[in-house]
């Protein structure tokens, strides 16, 4: 038996082996082997059968070991790395290794426990003799005697005060047996899950999502691939389509893929699939996956998906690589967000990869948002996925009434820029007399966006990076949210020595700060990657906001989407302004998806919402139609704009970016490489730069870029990646290769 293997070596090639006679039966297509490379054992993943065309079969080395008795990649998972490898422009290689967790590829770290049942019973004789001469081991005898099932031996010994001989004597005798049992570490069914709880019954469906589930259990029942875009308002119940969706999937004796765009998202989430999977899928099981986890955690998850005890992940993007088998149902919730798309190598959007898994494996995908994207909007146009609306709110609720507040106006009322408009203080005040609680979103960390010298106009930046440094009031520090270096908060203008070094703009420390001095009494949370480091801190958080002892949340975009409070009644956009002044085409779609999930989270209770929005453009159109959540105006309105300059979703996207320490060398590397090009595809892409990108140093090295428009990736990145291997690149010149970017900086 000859099998191709894919090594995960540091190379991308294809290597055959001999199997040896004990470990045909367990080599299939996808299991995870150790192999012989050079002069060491290298893991690899088995892509084929059948000798090498141009190789003598003899000479071929031989497999050391099969890691697992299963396929550790499922034929639809090996299918969709080798699509993401010509996508995306990625080694195969590295794309498996992202696949399969760390902790799974060293195939160790299985946590055990000895347990101790009977053997045999003994006659009444037997014991009154063995309680004569050895009454510690009847003493063990009658406890195990009693148990209904094997209790612990650690537990047992301790609880019983006897020693390890005593257990092994009955052992030795053969009246009591050892067992081992894998003691599976699951993650988030601890303590803090406690504060998660969410009911397990069914809601009652209005009309809308009756429909709605009718239509996903029909499709399921097609055995067939397909999309449906779930476009529903924020609070519409589009989280309970998804659960009866998940029930049906189960029915069929399939598996399911849950993605949330957020770890934040994730505990709620995982509570309400627990609770509904025990309630109504004969206690069917839900595994947590996604980056925040344990090795452990991370390991008995993935054992439990591929041995078939568990059929149902839920996590961030990458849990659409979980090896759950036969796959169904895959749903992408709140599919728009940006947080899908890797900004490190292998570059893949989990949206766009779920869909391609869903088609491999068969399975019907459900992309859900109140703001959908513009790609799967133009999709539903195109007749390529199937739409499902839901536009009311759960039992009438009404959508929260917007206020927008000019804060150009509000600067010259109060004589300086304030964070905290006075409408949006005294809705606070409000809230926290009626005992109802805010949250305030600003989406930058720290307490100010820089540092100015007010007299001779010096602006910290940061030494390693072309942007400035943020200033984080807590510990009076400047940090760089890019390459982390950080340095102590000058007291006087290093350049000209003046002690009128200020800070300017805003961030959630100086809200925070702000909050506290207008309310006082309040109990206040603020909500971002600084004090959400700890591990679960973010679920303590939010579990205390859920029991309402969290009078005010402050926070990023990690509360800004998904997540369910009834009690939430006034929530703030601290400034709507943020995310529309950036270089990028973009920058409205992203600024009118966030005003709508942001306002989405009021009024999700009994009581009615109310949002106020703080912004110095109030007549944009992103901020405008978001007041009435009018996505169909705003698509109509972009999508126009972007037709007319061939902008995605009309057509792809390619980012090339060059990296090196001499900014001289990557202009003209990346020149000759564009005239290359040029001759090469002529019409075929079109071409913009080279230019030195808008960032144009991080980490000490510079940047320059060129971007590809085409209408057809799959044509144009396998010869990109010809040309790129002929050319001949300096060593000290690093490019990357983005296809479908959601970052133009």
């Amino acid at each position: 038996m000859i099998v191709g293997v894919h090594p995960l070596a540091g190379f991308d090639k294809l290597l055959h082996y001999r199997v040896p006679e004990s470990l045909r039966g367990s080599v299939v297509v996808g299991s995870l082997v150790r192999i012989p490379v050079v002069n060491a054992l290298k893991l690899g993943i088995v892509g084929e059968i059948g000798p090498p065309g141009d190789f003598p079969v003899e000479r071929l080395k031989l497999i050391a070991q099969v890691v697992y008795p299963f396929p550790a990649l499922p034929p639809d998972l090996l299918g969709l790395a080798r699509w993401m490898a010509r996508y995306y422009a990625c080694g195969l290689d590295l794309i498996i290794e992202t696949m399969i967790p760390v902790a799974v590829r060293r195939g160790a770290g299985l946590k055990q426990e000895k347990l101790l049942a009977l053997a045999t019973r003994l006659t009444a004789d037997d014991l009154a003799t063995l309680e004569r001469r050895a009454p510690q081991q009847a003493k063990l005898y009658r406890f195990l005697e009693q148990q209904f099932r094997p209790p612990a031996k650690s537990l047992v010994l301790s609880r019983l005060g006897l020693s390890a001989a005593v257990a092994a004597a009955l052992i030795r005798r053969g009246v009591v047996r050892e067992e081992t049992r894998r003691i599976e570490r699951i993650a988030y069914a601890d303590d803090h899950a406690t504060g998660e709880l969410v009911a397990a019954q069914p809601h009652r469906l209005n009309p809308e999502q009756q429909a709605a589930v009718d239509t996903v259990a029909g499709n399921l029942q097609r055995d067939a691939f397909g999309v449906t875009l779930l476009h529903g308002v924020t609070g519409s119940g589009k989280t309970e389509v998804y659960l009866r969706a998940i029930d049906a999937a189960l029915q069929t004796g399939g598996g399911v893929v849950f993605l949330v765009p957020e770890v934040a998202l994730t505990p709620q989430t995982v509570a309400r699939l627990r609770s509904r999977l025990e309630a109504i899928a004969q206690g069917q099981r839900c595994v947590v996956w996604h980056s925040h986890l344990s090795e452990g955690e991370r390991l008995d998850g993935w054992l439990a998906l591929a041995t078939g005890e568990a059929r149902v992940v839920v996590g961030a993007r990458s849990a659409i690589f979980a090896p759950v088998q036969n796959v169904r149902l895959i749903v992408v919730d709140e599919e728009h967000e940006p947080a899908y798309k890797q900004d490190e190598t292998p570059r893949y959007h989990g949206r766009d990869v779920a869909v391609m898994r869903a088609k491999l494996a068969r399975a019907w995908c459900i992309l859900g948002s109140a703001t959908p994207s513009l790609e799967s909007f133009t999709n539903v146009e195109a007749g390529k996925y199937q739409l499902v609306q839901l536009t009311q709110r759960v039992d009438d609720r009404k959508l929260p009434f917007i206020d927008v507040v000019d804060m150009r106006i509000e600067a010259m009322k109060q004589r300086t820029l304030p964070a905290l408009s006075g409408r949006l203080v005294r809705a606070m005040q409000d809230r926290l007399e009626r005992r109802e609680q805010t949250i305030l979103f600003i989406n930058r960390r720290g307490y100010s966006s820089s540092m100015l010298c007010t007299k001779c106009g010096h602006v910290e930046e940061c030494a390693h990076c072309s942007i400035t440094m943020t200033y984080h009031r807590s510990d009076e520090m400047l940090r760089c949210h890019l390459c982390a270096a950080e340095r102590a908060a000058p007291l006087r203008c290093p350049k000209c020595g003046a002690p009128e070094i200020r800070w300017r703009g805003l961030g959630t420390q100086r809200v925070e700060e702000a909050v506290r001095r207008v309310v006082p009494r309040a109990r206040i949370e603020r909500m971002d990657t600084d004090t959400m480091s700890r591990k679960n801190r973010f679920r303590e958080v939010l579990a205390s906001f859920r029991a309402g002892q969290i009078d005010v949340l402050v926070g990023t975009q990690m509360i800004g989407k998904g997540l369910d409070f009834p009690n939430v009644t006034l929530v703030g956009l601290v400034d709507a302004d943020m995310s529309m002044h950036i270089p990028d085409f973009r920058a409205n779609e992203r600024t009118f998806q966030l005003l709508v999930q942001v306002a989405g989270r009021a009024g999700r209770g009994d009581r009615a919402g109310e949002v106020i929005v703080q912004t110095f453009t109030p007549q944009a159109e992103a901020i405008q139609f978001s007041r009435h959540a009018d996505f169909a105006g705003f698509a109509a309105s972009e999508l126009a704009i972007r037709r007319a300059y061939h902008y995605p979703p009309y057509r792809h996207l390619i980012h090339h970016l060059f990296r090196g320490k001499n900014p001289e060398k990557l202009k003209f590397f990346a020149e000759h490489w564009a005239k290359l090009v040029e001759k090469t595809f002529g019409d075929r892409v079109e071409l913009r730069g080279p230019s030195a990108s808008p960032i144009e140093k991080i980490k000490d090295e510079y940047r320059w870029q060129l971007w590809y428009f085409t209408n057809a990736v799959t044509k144009v990145v396998p010869e990109l990646q010809r040309l790129r291997e002929e050319f001949a690149w300096p060593d000290d010149l690093t490019q990357v290769l983005d296809v479908d970017p959601v970052n133009l900086s």
